[in-house]
């Protein structure tokens, strides 16, 4: 297992775990960073990562990219 900010671009992995407060939690789940489901990061910029998840593109700071489980 290892955070999302570490994975390869390009690659599909599926999700294990999602941390941080309720809140944070709740908010990347609305976004649809759920535990089984799948996202592909598609580019780093800087501190912001462009991630593919449920069809849609996301971009996220690296703070929370480091709270998804891979």
């Amino acid at each position: 297992m290892m955070p999302l900010n570490l994975a390869d671009p390009g690659q599909e992995y599926t999700i294990l775990k999602v941390s941080g407060p309720a809140e944070v939690r709740q908010h990347l789940a609305d976004l649809g960073f759920v535990p089984g489901g799948t996202a592909t990061v598609i580019n780093v910029l800087g501190g912001n990562v462009i991630i593919k998840v449920k069809e849609s593109r996301v971009a996220l700071g690296e703070d929370l990219v480091r709270r998804i489980f891979v």
